[in-house]
């Protein structure tokens, strides 16, 4: 199998400005499922660093009183002792918009005073375009006397409350805001991976292009004086990068993003980059037994057009997609303008495939609805993706995104032939968690059929006995039939202009908007 048959050549990718490679070999990665697993992994890393190690990360919410374990350190704190234990700390936190807008100005703004307190950086970033957001998660480890140790966590999971759930989905104690539907501790489904290898190198080029952008952190004057005049505007440079860490495994990985086109253009990306987009229509177009996707929002009928023409293309194709039962907002107008978008998606997918489009929402063994908010999709188990990058216009055009999409040079012995073994373990171990199976009672689901059937099974099952006033045992496991979102004529017509301007916006540059492409 030639990798440039499924990954973006380094023309593909759009973006002549950048230094990442097309994509390098060679690494091992990790699914870390959930937040707890990630949080648990995160704070070992940190607590290994020492002196001229160094730790980078991005982040979209910070919360500094964030518990990494139950018992642990918070996310300031296991950041601030590795600053004082002589790693350099660097981190660039998107300042956000106001509180009252449920966002984190000022977690983010008290993470990175934190951080600043014992001898690290942390700059509050919107470099971004109004109404933007800087949407990138993840985190670099490096480490001076042992290369070999360096890690990478990229994904969708952030540094903040609601995020440390596990497998049985009970929330986490320190809970966001989030509507009533999800309980005062919403259960919370997420997805990141652990990279070890020679793209760990490249994750840090991420960082490194973004850290060095000359443009101000913020426009406003206001904002600028009191970076300023608290040290939080500061921006030393990075020393050189070390050699990449050696080799660790089989895995191809390419690292995927999406920046805006910006009149004040980055200088990594002049005209924006959309390889998120630009790596969905590749894999899309070779599709031809099943892609699994989990997703947070699923908007936008021009975004979801691909997966559609797939659908249309090949006949046997089949496609699985969670997503949340009710969207992250529930006013009078965002909770609609939430749903415009997925209404249209799901009739295009459903026009598009009819009864080989399944889509299905989550619900705890307490009945309570889980929020999805994983980023992660698998085409015929051979490419596979984690990101922070969501199924809509804002994520493929206008926000900043890092996805990373890995294909296993190792072929999975298990039929039908073809699959690679970290795409298809990812998803069955997905498939595991939703349907209450144990990991050793999983063989069927390898056959893309049989695992459309099982998900449509468990989720019949469910459903019925919910109709059935939820008498007797509880069957097995957690999908749920996602409905059609149902919203009158006078709320979808008011709501349509917030959902085109605010909830999903296009950043193209305005020939690729006229042309439809990316």
């Amino acid at each position: 199998m030639r990798l440039d048959d499924w990954f973006l050549t380094r023309e593909e990718r759009g973006n002549d400005a950048t230094r990442l490679a097309a994509w390098s070999e060679g690494n091992l990665v990790r699914p870390l499922v959930h937040g707890a697993t990630y949080f648990a992994e995160l704070h070992a890393g940190l607590a290994g660093l020492g002196k001229d190690d160094l730790l980078l990360f991005t982040d979209w919410r910070g919360d500094p009183d964030e518990r990494l374990t139950r018992d642990g350190p918070t996310v300031a704190a296991a950041m601030a002792a590795a600053a004082r234990r002589g790693a350099l700390v660097r981190g660039l936190i998107w300042r956000s918009h106001l509180d009252f807008l449920r966002f984190s100005s000022a977690e983010n703004r008290h993470l990175g005073q934190d951080i600043e307190a014992a001898g690290g950086q942390a700059l509050l970033d919107t470099r971004v375009r109004h109404g933007g957001s800087h949407h990138q998660k993840f985190v670099v480890l490096r480490h001076d006397r042992d290369p070999g140790e360096d890690v990478a966590f990229v994904g969708g999971i952030d540094l903040c409350h609601s995020r440390r759930d596990g497998r049985e989905h009970l929330g986490d104690p320190q809970a966001a805001p989030m509507p009533c539907a999800y309980g005062p501790r919403p259960p919370w489904h997420d997805a990141q991976v652990a990279i070890n290898g020679p793209a760990v190198a490249e994750v840090e080029k991420v960082f490194r292009e973004r850290w060095g952008d000359p443009a101000p952190e913020t426009r406003q004057p206001v904002r600028r004086l009191r970076d300023r005049l608290t040290g939080m505007a500061d921006v030393p440079p990075l020393p050189e990068p070390g050699p990449a860490p050696p080799r660790a495994g089989t895995h191809a990985v390419q690292l995927l993003r999406t920046y805006p086109h910006l009149r004040r253009a980055y200088p990594f990306a002049p005209e924006g980059e959309r390889s998120v987009a630009r790596a969905y229509h590749k894999v899309l177009g070779r599709a031809s037994s099943l892609v699994y996707l989990e997703d947070q929002y699923l908007w936008s009928t021009e975004v979801i057009e691909p997966f559609a023409e797939a659908l249309e293309r090949e006949p046997g194709l089949r496609m699985i997609i969670v997503v949340p039962r009710h969207p992250d907002q529930d006013g009078w107008l965002a909770g609609p303008a939430s749903l415009i978008g997925r209404a249209e998606a799901l009739t295009r997918l459903q026009r598009a495939g009819e009864s080989r489009i399944a889509i299905y929402d989550l619900e705890n063994h307490l009945d309570t609805p889980v929020y999805v908010h994983a980023k992660v999709c698998v085409v015929d188990d051979v490419w596979a993706s984690v990101g922070s990058d969501n199924v809509n216009l804002r994520s493929w055009t206008f926000d900043s995104e890092l996805s990373c999409a890995v294909i296993d040079e190792e072929p999975d012995p298990r039929p039908p032939a073809g699959a690679r073994r970290f795409a298809r373990d990812l998803r069955l171990t997905l498939a595991a968690e939703h349907l209450d199976r144990d990991s050793g009672d999983l063989a069927d689901l390898c056959d893309p059929k049989e695992a459309f059937e099982a998900f449509a099974e468990s989720a019949a099952r469910l459903d019925a006995w919910h109709r059935g006033g939820r008498r007797g045992p509880r069957p097995p496991g957690r999908l749920r039939r996602h409905p059609r979102p149902g919203l009158g004529r006078l709320r979808r017509t008011m709501a349509m202009p917030l959902y085109r301007m605010v909830v999903d916006p296009d950043g193209r540059p305005p020939r690729l908007r006229r042309s439809s492409t990316f």
